[in-house]
């Protein structure tokens, strides 16, 4: 129950509190790098993580990864939990080691949460705004722009409201088709 919750907790706090906690964290100056470089560890020492062009959007992907493995985590474990286990006896009684449990057993049952994940994922990944806009605003010199900083930049400082509902409406297609892409996968036959 303790992990269950230490992992979820991200997912729930705001994503202003845990843009905060990572920019102390990977902070160039006083972060983890310089913590390291006292204890004789200089790797990171002076690495600027989310103002590096190279390094910017990795940092930023990391930071949100981070917040949504809570629920992609809470998703699995209830899809774990009703897998039956009668699947895994007999697969024990018929000679099947853990790894042979793992493919024949255990990918089978999470299948249906599996793919669902990767869907909600794939959509999630297109409509990123709040922890690129709250940390590097799509910089240094663009190295973290998405769309969603694109479209908030075109309504709110150009003032082009209608480019930015038109990219917004691409977007919500876009979404709209890859839905449909798995819908017609699954009544093609494809064993979700």
């Amino acid at each position: 129950m303790f992990f269950r919750i230490a992992y979820f907790i991200p997912y729930v706090v705001a994503s202003v509190v845990n843009c905060a906690l990572w920019q102390n964290i990977l902070d160039p100056e006083r972060g983890i790098g310089s913590a390291l470089a006292s204890i004789g560890i200089p790797f990171l020492d002076g690495v600027s993580f989310f103002g590096n062009t190279r390094l910017a959007l990795p940092s930023v992907a990391f930071v949100n990864n981070w917040a949504w493995w809570g629920f992609i985590l809470l998703l699995f474990l209830t899809a774990l939990q009703s897998v039956d286990q009668e699947f895994y006896e007999a697969a024990r009684i018929d000679g099947a080691g853990r790894w042979q449990q793992f493919l024949n057993v255990t990918l089978p049952g999470i299948r249906p949460t599996f793919i669902f994940v990767v869907l909600l994922t794939i959509i999630n990944s297109l409509l990123v705004f709040d922890y690129i806009f709250i940390i590097t605003r799509g910089g240094p010199a663009g190295a973290s722009e998405v769309v969603g900083t694109l479209m908030w930049k075109q309504a709110f400082e150009r003032f082009e409201a209608g480019y930015a509902s038109a990219m917004r409406l691409g977007l919500s297609f876009i979404s709209g088709v890859i839905v449909l892409i798995f819908i017609f996968l699954r009544r093609r036959g494809w064993e979700f």
